[in-house]
Order: C-alpha cells, then sequence, then structure tokens
C-alpha cells in the first residue's frame, strides 16, 4: 500500500467513528424547573435526553445562603439518578447522590439513607424512596 491509500483508509476510520459518538449535545432539550418549599426555593436547568441528563441545580434557602452546583446521571423509565456535585453554602465542594421521580410533568425529589460506594456517593439499597419529598418540582415554560 501506498502513503495515500493508508492516508484515505486512515480519514475514513475517523470520519466513521466520528458519526457514531454516543452522545450528540444536539440531542438534548433544556428544561428549567423550579420547586418552593416552605421559603426556601430550588431552581433545577437541566438538558435531557431519553437516556442522560446534565445541567445546574441551586437551593436558595431563605435568609442562610445557597448550595450551587452540577448535576448529571443517568435514567431509567420515569427515574432521573446521578448526583449533585456542588458548594454549599460558599463553603467547601461536596458531592451528594440525587434522584427524581417523573411523575405528572413533575419531578418529585427522592431521599434515602446516603452511603459510599468505591468512594461515590450513593443511596444504600432498599433506602430510596419518594415519600413526603422536600422538593417537588414544576416545570417553568419559556
Amino acid at each position: 500500500m501506498n502513503k495515500n491509500t493508508l492516508l484515505f483508509l486512515f480519514l475514513i476510520m475517523i470520519f466513521i467513528i466520528s458519526c457514531n459518538s454516543k452522545d450528540n449535545k444536539t440531542d438534548y432539550k433544556e428544561v428549567v424547573y423550579r420547586a418552593v418549599h416552605q421559603k426556601d426555593t430550588a431552581i433545577l436547568v437541566i438538558n435531557i435526553n431519553e437516556k442522560r441528563f446534565f445541567g445546574r441545580y441551586e437551593i436558595l434557602y431563605h435568609q442562610i445562603g445557597k448550595d450551587s452546583g452540577d448535576v448529571r446521571g443517568d435514567i431509567k423509565g420515569d427515574t432521573l439518578r446521578g448526583d449533585f456535585h456542588y458548594i454549599s453554602n460558599g463553603g467547601s465542594w461536596k458531592r451528594i447522590p440525587l434522584a427524581f421521580l417523573k411523575k405528572d410533568d413533575k419531578l418529585i425529589s427522592g431521599n434515602g439513607v446516603i452511603g459510599t460506594y468505591m468512594s461515590l456517593p450513593c443511596f444504600i439499597q432498599g433506602t430510596l424512596n419518594y415519600n413526603d419529598p422536600k422538593f417537588v418540582f414544576e416545570e417553568i415554560k419559556k
């Protein structure tokens, strides 16, 4: 094989690989949610497709401060599960698990006992529930 043939094959391989990328950013839809609990407000801006989500999450605590950071995770059926990596009230970085149940065009925040698995925070199996949620998010239409 000569150099031109090798170069041509190399370019074809790059083209094929680039066309088969897993997540195309244009497949995502941006959705804005807001929830209010007593005097606290949470804002969730996520980019979502059929399998994954990522975005920003901010919890504004009335007259205390806020938790602000990034969310990301996977979607299985009507459940969004991932993590929230944030700065707590302007302090240090923290990472906690996150779960939402999608029901009637709302996102219900889940709660449970938090543990770690392979140095990553997660809900201990069997403890995650959506009873008595702190936040129930409603979509904000643009």
